[in-house]
């Protein structure tokens, strides 16, 4: 039996998948909007600021952090309401990212779509985690040495929550790498000898993404996010080979059976 892909006479024409695209992606924010209103609500319920300052709380001394705007705290609670949403929302954008394409896909990939979208979030949680609870202590901690006794630290609540908001989120979307190669390789995009091709080009394309998205310039951090960052692409170059061969035993047995 062959397998089913989309006849010519059923695809869509190219105003219909611009309709499709444009419905897709209100439903994204439809789903960002709820989950930031959500998260903003249950954050003004909660000592948000003092759960987020615990990784640089042992390090200021028995001070605490300041702030030199009235509507400062206000922003932090929104900016982190903000990240979560953004967090909660990415099933929903997953699930119409791969909506999207799966009309050009083979019937057994598109069964694909829950675990892909659970092991997206999975790596999302592994990101997250890798940089809250091992790479931002350590970047704090390394940067705040330097002040030695001479200097006392009053650090703004504003600059350091947004340094570890934006260093957290980073890891956790450099870590849906997988995710990205093996969508391309389902697309038929990508496959195992191009990136086997450029595995060297790989390795500094992760080290020049660990620098620029970590904040702080900082080489622990640069090598924090980079050295995952290419073990992810040494997985997604697995996976994509076991896509590849699987695509190429279904293609020789229709070509055996159209023989017969």
């Amino acid at each position: 039996m062959q397998e089913s892909r989309p006849a010519a006479s059923d695809e869509m024409p190219f105003l219909d998948h611009l309709e499709e695209l444009r419905w897709r992606i209100i439903w994204s924010l439809a789903a960002l909007v709820v989950c930031v209103g959500l998260s903003f609500f249950v954050f003004t319920q909660m000592d948000v600021i003092g759960l987020l300052e615990r990784p640089i709380l042992p390090l200021l001394k028995g001070h605490k952090l300041i702030y030199t705007h009235p509507g400062e705290a206000f922003s932090i609670v929104l900016n982190a309401a903000i990240a979560l949403g953004c967090v909660l929302a990415l099933p929903v954008v997953f699930y119409q990212l791969w909506s999207f394409i799966a009309p050009a896909l083979h019937q057994h990939e598109k069964k694909l779509v829950m675990p892909m979208i659970f092991f997206a979030m999975f790596l999302f949680a592994c990101g997250v985690s890798l940089s809250w609870f091992v790479v931002l202590p350590l970047a704090v901690e390394w940067l705040m040495g330097f002040g030695g006794p001479s200097l006392e630290p009053l650090i703004s609540a504003q600059e350091y929550f947004g340094f570890a908001i934006s260093m957290t989120l980073a890891f956790g979307i450099c870590f849906e790498l997988p995710i990205v190669i093996v969508t391309l390789a389902l697309l038929g995009l990508v496959t195992p000898q191009f990136l086997n091709k450029f595995r060297r080009h790989a390795i500094v394309v992760c080290v020049i993404i660990g620098a620029f998205l970590t904040p702080g310039d900082l080489v622990w951090t640069t090598i924090a996010m980079s050295v995952p960052l290419y073990l992810l692409y040494e997985v997604s170059v697995v996976l994509t080979m076991v896509i590849y061969r699987r695509r190429l035993r279904r293609q020789a047995a229709l070509e055996a059976q159209a023989t017969a």
